[in-house]
């Protein structure tokens, strides 16, 4: 086992970060300095600095950071509508670079040789610090406890905390891990690994069950610039608050429930329930902003690359050379993606109600059934003859 001085450890102060906190201390003879990110976590965060010191750590940072992960992170993926195997909003996996970013910078200025995080060794998430970790700083030692200790069960990290006299939630155990942050929540694990049993109602917590929600429609507008959305129904504001905002109004709205089973990089398959009320209707309004100011071509062929783009999130590239490519060719095409898109939210579902732009490529004169001067219809018979040349071919060669 290499020496290690001090460790900088991505702390949620739950069980397992909890333990791995001490556990490092014991093992390593080190000193440890936590860091924990408010990315949205809400009541999450209460006392989470008084914990760390109590379990240990010399030093406890519990740093906002909600502002930059809509501005940087968020926003960047939704003006490329990144959507995961067409149904996941990658609320989990988008902010694990952050993290990890500024957990190595917090190395840095505290002189560790090491980070640490309370990812297992069977999930995502601890390829993608791992991947930001040595991005950031590709000489940085890693300790990955799940996969070196022989703490593997509950009831042992339970019995860890107890003889070591660490304080852990006495509430009755969720029988389901859970990550939350401004984009979303997800749900994994114990009564959801079963992919026919269905999500109890009383398991989420940003959005009403859509029958419960309220019997008249809301009207929401949201406002793009280049991209990215800067007010609400007129009101302009910062990105972390308007992203609440759309939390707020698509959960009350019964908005952004999900189910899904989807495949990890590291190769089984793993089902998930997740709550991206605000997202889901961002995602919508984005994509109905950019039906009228984004050319053909250019739209189909951003399209194209999505799943590539989502997948590099997914898997935890977002500092690769392939993501930074790839955002500045999405970003160029954002130039004209301005205006106001006008939804309805009701019980569960959001519908495009209205769109306008000063940069519209939409021409109604163009358009129209009724009368006009655009072209001459009966150019479109050669058109049409000049596209079926090679089908006419196909089709002559097979008869000899």
């Amino acid at each position: 086992m290499s020496q290690i001085n001090k460790v900088v450890l991505a702390y949620s102060g739950g069980l397992d970060t909890s333990v791995i906190l001490k556990w490092l201390i014991e093992t390593y003879q080190c000193e440890v300095v936590t860091f924990s990110a408010d990315l949205g976590q809400e009541e999450e965060l209460d006392g989470l600095e008084e914990k760390a010191l109590a379990t240990g750590a010399v030093k406890a940072y519990v740093e906002d950071l909600r502002e930059d992960f809509v501005k940087n992170y968020i926003f960047p993926a939704f003006r490329a509508n990144a959507i995961y195997e067409g149904q996941y909003l990658l609320g989990t996996s988008i902010a694990r670079p952050l993290i990890a970013k500024r957990q190595i910078e917090i190395a840095h200025q505290e002189g560790a040789d090491a980070v640490s995080h309370g990812a297992t060794g069977k999930g995502n998430d601890q390829v993608r610090f791992e991947l930001g970790y040595l991005a950031m700083d590709p000489g940085i030692k890693i300790i990955a406890p799940w996969r070196d200790w022989d703490l593997n069960s509950r009831t042992r990290l339970m019995a860890f905390a107890k003889a070591h006299g660490i304080k852990v939630p006495q509430t009755p155990d969720k029988p389901y891990s859970t990550d939350r942050n401004m984009l979303h929540i997800s749900y994994e694990g114990g009564v959801l690994e079963d992919p026919w049993a269905p999500a109890t109602d009383d398991m989420f917590t940003m959005s009403v069950k859509p029958e419960e929600a309220p019997d008249l429609p809301e009207f929401v507008d949201i406002t793009f610039k280049n991209g990215d959305p800067v007010a609400v129904n007129n009101r302009e504001m910062s990105p972390a608050v308007l992203f609440k905002e759309l939390n707020t109004l698509a959960g009350r709205n019964g908005i952004g429930r999900i189910d899904l089973v989807e495949n990890r990089f590291v190769g089984m398959k793993s089902r998930g329930v997740y709550e991206t009320p605000g997202g889901t209707i961002l995602r919508l309004a984005h994509m109905t902003m950019e039906s009228i100011t984004l050319d053909r071509e250019v739209a189909h062929i951003r399209d194209s690359l999505v799943p590539k783009y989502a997948e590099l999130i997914y898997n935890g590239f977002w500092f690769s050379p392939e993501m930074e490519m790839l955002q500045k060719m999405i970003d160029d095409t954002q130039t004209n993606v301005s205006g106001r898109v006008r939804l309805k939210l009701y019980k569960g579902g959001c519908h495009v109600v209205g769109r306008e732009s000063d940069n519209s490529l939409y021409d109604e004169s163009f358009a129209t059934f009724e009368d006009d001067e655009v072209y001459t219809q009966k150019d479109a018979e050669g058109f049409i003859r000049l596209n079926a040349l090679r089908l006419r071919i196909k089709k002559l060669s097979e008869k000899h």
